[in-house]
């Protein structure tokens, strides 16, 4: 392992296996297998590229005196290690991370700007789940 691996915590790390066999199978054609042992050294490689990153983003957030890693760093990482094909990608679902959290604040600020309590929002909603079984046991007897 490289200097980035600096203490015997970091020998516990590991990654979720059924995981990293999921990804594998999936780029994997589907008459070739891999064993038990190349899943574990693409584990302990990707954990060693996860800890290179980590380390190099973490070197950027201090140069600027930021005590947290943001995603530019990582982008910044990234490109300092040589690894500008993940750039675009990554972009992109930061792009779309960032729009779901912007449909998630304005569904938050949609129910704030409602005007009634949490206890007057469940009670109207356990109305209309009351409205909705009658209406479909109306409908069940119908047939």
């Amino acid at each position: 392992m490289s200097d980035y691996t600096t203490n015997a915590a970091s020998e516990e790390l590991s990654l979720p296996k059924a995981t990293v066999q999921k990804i594998i199978g999936e780029i994997l054609p589907n008459d070739l297998s891999f064993s038990k042992e190349a899943r574990e050294v693409i584990i302990e490689c990707c954990i060693e590229f996860l800890m290179i990153l980590a380390a190099e983003s973490n070197e950027i957030a201090e140069k600027e005196a930021k005590k947290t890693i943001a995603s530019d760093h990582v982008l910044k990482a990234l490109d300092l290690l040589d690894y500008n094909d993940y750039i675009e990608p990554i972009k992109n679902l930061l792009s779309k991370h960032k729009e779901n959290l912007k449909g998630r604040e304005r569904k938050h600020h949609k129910l704030q700007n409602t005007g009634m309590s949490e206890e007057e929002l469940l009670k109207k909603q356990e109305e209309l789940f009351l409205k909705s079984r009658m209406k479909f046991q109306n409908q069940q007897n119908q047939f």
